[in-house]
């Protein structure tokens, strides 16, 4: 019943239809944050030495900025000779870099939550140090290096949280000329596969990807509002004055009818008024007394939330009171129903 309240506000305000079928609800800084190890074997990409293999081990941390667009930061230790260095300890090469990602599967084929294959194309820069080499001369034992890569991903489980992954891939050793001069050239590089595993954490949208709102079904709903509220008004009316009054608190014997309410929007994480909710406010005339509620969506925590609703509810009621309106209650409720109920409704008696 929230959602058919929410579908019905917006069509009271004219809300109508829009191009984009779907959207992406807003996520918090934490939010699409992932961990992950690896492990792979590489060779000189020259393959003039084609063995022995060199090995590697690494972490990553990333975060996905949208279902298109992430970065990872990647620690990888090698523990070959083979193009590498001439090292006398356990660990030969140790690589730290920033890395960009792209997907494109959703890119080009849409996001979906609960799909199970993706290509992600990944490409990035590094700084590399070399450990215990005898052959090194002047002290240079570091090295600016790139990665460049496309990764094959199974996402598992039912949600989806963790991610296997295969990723062939480039490492380019871009100082490995005379005096260190930036150049990608295949016999400083190593090419190899990698393959690992991620962890998704937790978003604080209680799913480990990002959360899709179906706007095209969202639009569809309304429109069914509309066939309903022509078909037979009286009923539909009904049913919504009874959530309504459950919202309102009210002690006046008047009847609260569809004409009594203003319903306001609000964007998500916002208390401020926009000039379509001013004109519909300015509807309210000057020495009425109303009782407003101010609501919020699921996101976010509690005490957010209440705050949220509470300031909605405040800057309705400052509105209507500097026109002259008698402010009888404005109340935050906080969370109200399980979809994007970022509303304040006005109940004019």
């Amino acid at each position: 019943m929230r959602k058919f309240l929410v579908a019905l506000s917006m069509l009271v305000l004219g809300i109508g239809g829009t191009q984009a079928q779907v959207a992406y609800e807003k996520a918090k800084f934490l939010d699409n944050t992932y961990i992950g190890v690896e492990a792979g074997a590489t060779t000189p990409m020259n393959l003039k030495s084609v063995t022995p293999l060199n090995g590697w081990g690494g972490l990553k941390l990333g975060k996905n900025f949208s279902p298109v667009f992430g970065a990872n930061l990647e620690g990888l230790v090698s523990f070959g000779d083979n193009g590498l260095a001439n090292s006398h300890t356990f660990a030969r090469v140790v690589d730290l870099g920033l890395n960009g990602t792209v997907n494109l599967t959703n890119l080009f084929l849409g996001y979906n939550p609960q799909k199970t294959f993706e290509v992600i194309a990944e490409a990035g820069i590094g700084y590399e140090m070399i450990l215990g080499d005898s052959y090194l001369k002047h002290g240079d034992d570091t090295e600016l290096t790139a990665k460049t890569g496309l990764i094959f991903a199974w996402n598992l489980g039912a949600d989806k949280a963790w991610q296997l992954y295969a990723e062939p891939a480039i490492i380019w050793n871009l100082t490995s000329g005379p005096e260190d001069a930036v150049r990608f050239d295949k016999g400083g590089a190593q090419l190899g596969l990698f393959v690992g595993v991620n962890y998704k954490f937790n978003t604080s949208n209680g799913i480990h990807n990002f959360k899709v709102w179906n706007v095209g079904e969202l639009n569809d709903e309304i429109n069914s509002l509309r066939n309903q509220l022509a078909a037979k008004p009286k009923q539909v009316v009904k049913e919504v004055i009874k959530e309504v009054v459950k919202e309102v608190p009210t002690t006046s014997t008047k009847e609260v009818r569809v004409e009594n309410l203003v319903f306001v929007t609000f964007a998500q994480g916002k208390s401020l008024l926009t000039n379509d909710a001013k004109k519909a406010l300015d509807e309210v005339k000057a020495g009425s007394h109303v009782q407003i509620v101010g609501t919020s969506s699921p996101e976010g925590s509690k005490e957010l939330n209440d705050r949220l609703s509470q300031a909605r509810a405040n800057v309705v009621a400052y509105y209507l009171q500097n026109r002259g309106v008698v402010i009888d209650e404005a109340t935050g409720k906080g969370v109200q129903g399980t979809t994007s109920n970022r509303l304040a409704i006005v109940y004019v008696k």
